[in-house]
């Protein structure tokens, strides 16, 4: 394995890279290691450049923030450069920082030269070509965020007496991946007082499992899993790991102040919580460019579960308040890869999740929804350009693809790709290739459009806008997400009142006291309590819910009276979507599914 250490400093200039091998490298070798780094370069990852003393920064991270060149003594103030999961190191106070590593643009080694006196140290000579960097990228930046806490700073720096890597077995982005099926992360030696990274991070994402240290490697999220720390999900861990930007109370205000109408309450109360350029979007929409809407379906089971329904329901919202199209993706494909399901049975089960989605209240005049095994002629030349975009090395990267894998799941990421671009409706957008695009997702399915946003400009495509939900937590408790496959941890649209109120009163985690007398003493754990956090997600009436989080909190009110109250709601809502689903026929779905100019 080789692990890589970079540096981006000295206006956007990539100095030095530096790892440990046991061997020289071979030309080979040294040609995966620049793909890797250049990888990472493409990710476009912030990088934080804090001030602090010096006596300060030795006393709380040690001598492991200097690298081979170490700040001059007589300097008192240290900036610290921290890019999550691959540095941290100290510089001058008057270094010139790049925001991102997307600033470099591209490296090309050009010379190295091995020590294996100096315990395998390979200085490498590069070049660096900027002609692709964004401009606005290549400015100097003070982070105002936090500093890293001792913890994370450690977990970049083994101790020096931990066994060297060989160079040649496997790429930074392949120990990743090994990482990401464990739910742990992998960590190599350094030379001594040499911070040794984290995985290296391909494409504009880390790993998909976002376990960055070992201080944190229970947190697992990826298209296929999710398990959450002790704690629940670390979003603002997330939102930092992943890059993206949280929803401010400022976007939120200019979102109504478009729309003219109160904004959702997923919006309003965080369950919508970060996005990618979403601020961009709504600018260049106020000065009359167009935009579609795009979100899709994994038809795995024959029902819809209320977690299900959040994409949905807040893609409906838009729709109706920005009064754009929609283009709703139904990967049958994607499930008879990952699932042992048949193929004809994966499209039969798009065909009645379709049923479930037209009830959220979609317009059918304004949206297409397609399944891949019938559309995928339409899409491929646009599939094929971005296959042809993205090496095999950035996909096992990203994906955490193994050896092992059919070349069909290594092949997918592209086709869910290509509806982020509008030249792959040509009927439906009426020829029209300039609509931009957002993506209403769960968290979990970043990892795709982080490549997609990688790839657009390479081929002359408008970076996709996204906005990420929090997850909907199984009825166990808020550790995970809902699972289709576990009938006890969801409720489902088709269960029937009884069955809602039974495993609300039987399964759903209580944050309560244990009795009585402790509840009304103590109070609950409103962030723990799964009845209130569904009502979170389904009651709308903010003052309402405000006043049974103070009555809880404080002990006034009991578990069984927050489940009383939930069951009521969700009894609605679901009665509310059966009733709805019936209007949704067979014929109804074919409408739908129709390949046609769409109204907008």
């Amino acid at each position: 394995m080789m692990f890589v250490t970079v540096y981006v400093a000295c206006e956007a200039v990539l100095a030095r890279i530096s790892l440990v091998v046991q061997v020289s490298p071979s030309i080979d070798e040294l040609a995966k290691l620049q793909d890797v780094v250049n990888d990472v370069v493409r990710s476009n990852l912030p990088i934080h450049l804090f001030s602090l003393d010096r006596s300060e920064a030795e006393e709380l991270y040690g001598a492991s923030i200097y690298d081979s060149a170490p700040v001059p003594s007589d300097i008192s103030q240290l900036g610290l450069v921290y890019i999550a999961g691959l540095e941290f190191n100290a510089v001058t106070p008057d270094a010139a920082i790049a925001a991102r590593t997307g600033a470099v643009g591209s490296i090309v080694i050009k010379k190295t030269k091995y020590n294996s006196k100096k315990r395998g140290w390979l200085d490498l000579t590069v070049s660096v070509a900027q002609s692709n960097a964004a401009p606005d990228l290549a400015q100097a930046v003070a982070d105002v965020a936090q500093l890293p806490t001792q913890e994370t700073i450690a977990a970049l720096n083994p101790t020096p007496a931990e066994k060297p890597v060989s160079a040649g077995h496997a790429t930074p982005t392949a120990a990743a991946a090994a990482a990401s099926s464990s739910g742990g992360s992998q960590s190599a030696s350094a030379p001594a007082g040499k911070a040794a990274p984290a995985p290296a991070a391909p494409t504009e994402v880390l790993p998909a499992a976002a376990a960055g240290s070992a201080a944190d490697k229970e947190q697992v999220v990826n298209p296929w899993d999710v398990e959450a720390g002790e704690d629940g999900v670390d979003y603002d861990k997330l939102i930092r790991d992943f890059g993206c930007s949280a929803i401010t109370p400022d976007l939120i205000n200019t979102v109504e102040s478009i729309t003219k109408r109160r904004a959702h309450r997923f919006l309003r109360r965080g369950l919508f919580f970060s996005h990618r350029d979403l601020g961009l979007l709504l600018e260049r929409y106020v000065r009359g460019e167009k935009f579609y809407l795009y979100t899709g379906r994994g038809p795995s089971s024959e029902s819809l579960h209320m977690g299900h329904l959040i994409p949905f329901q807040f893609t409906q919202y838009l729709q109706e308040a920005f009064d754009v199209p929609l283009v709703i993706q139904l990967t049958d494909d994607e499930k008879f890869l990952w699932k042992d399901l048949e193929l004809e049975e994966c499209y039969r089960l798009g065909k009645e999740n379709a049923k479930d989605i037209i009830a959220c209240g979609f317009k059918e005049n304004k949206t297409f929804i397609f399944s891949d095994l019938d559309y995928y002629g339409h899409m491929y030349r646009n599939i094929l350009s971005i296959q042809k975009a993205v090496t095999h090395n950035q996909v096992k990267g990203i994906f955490g693809f193994t050896g092992s894998d059919c070349i069909g799941k290594q092949a997918f990421p592209a086709t869910q790709a290509a509806p982020s671009f509008p030249s792959t409706f040509p009927v439906h957008f009426k020829g029209q290739t300039n609509l931009l695009c957002l993506i209403p997702q769960a968290i979990d399915q970043d990892p795709y459009f982080r490549m997609t946003r990688d790839v657009a400009p390479k081929l002359k495509f408008e970076k996709p806008a996204l906005i990420h939900s929090k997850f909907f937590p199984a009825l166990q408790g808020h550790k995970t997400k809902m699972s289709a496959s576990q009938a006890n941890s969801a409720i489902y649209v088709t269960d029937t009142a009884a069955s809602i109120k039974k495993k609300i009163n039987k399964f759903a985690f209580s944050g309560g006291g244990a009795t009585e007398e402790l509840q009304r003493e103590h109070g609950a754990n409103t962030e723990v309590d799964v009845a209130f956090q569904y009502l979170t997600f389904f009651l709308e009436d903010d003052k309402e819910l405000e006043e049974i989080r103070v009555d809880y909190s404080s002990g006034a009110m009991l578990t069984g009276e927050v489940k009383a109250r939930l069951i009521a709601v969700v009894q609605g809502l679901v009665a509310d979507h059966q009733e709805a689903r019936k209007l949704a026929t067979d014929e109804t779905v074919e409408r739908f599914m129709a390949i046609r100019e769409l109204d907008f």
